[in-house]
């Protein structure tokens, strides 16, 4: 019996839903990330771009747990003496969210050539209004995640 591997012009592409309001950051970025990579397809394999597309709506409504919006910092350096800058995950939210939910999504997922693409295919909004209702997305079953 010979190893089945997925061939790019056989991959079908779904768009899925998830509700940022709904899960925790880290519980939303690894379902999303499982969703961007394919895992949870029977076609899947390492070194194809299986995955399928994600949206995910209410970036503004954001839950964390215990004392992360206080104590968890970004930080970022100028590359100039004394050039180093730290945020708040608060602080970062209330600039834009939706970077605080792509960051941790882009995190969860494996540092190759594949990664550009799949980060493509991650919409984030704001609310729950989205300009993809052309592609029919279905709302992604988060219940398993919690």
């Amino acid at each position: 019996m010979k190893t089945y591997s997925a061939k790019p012009t056989e991959v079908t592409r779904k768009w899925y839903v998830l509700d940022a309001s709904k899960l925790n950051l880290g519980r939303l970025s690894t379902q999303a990330a499982q969703l961007l990579i394919g895992k949870g397809k029977p076609m899947f394999t390492h070194h194809i771009d299986c995955g399928d597309y994600v949206i995910v709506i209410n970036s503004d409504k954001l839950k964390v747990t215990g004392d992360k919006l206080d104590k968890k910092k970004y930080y970022r350096h100028s590359g100039y003496p004394g050039g180093l800058r730290e945020d708040t995950l608060k602080e970062k939210i209330e600039k834009d969210s939706t970077w605080v939910i792509e960051n941790s999504i882009r995190g969860m997922l494996p540092v190759n050539k594949l990664r550009a693409g799949r980060l493509a295919r991650l919409k984030v909004y704001k609310d729950e209004n989205h300009n993809h209702a052309a592609q029919q997305p279905e709302v992604f079953n988060t219940e398993k995640a919690k």
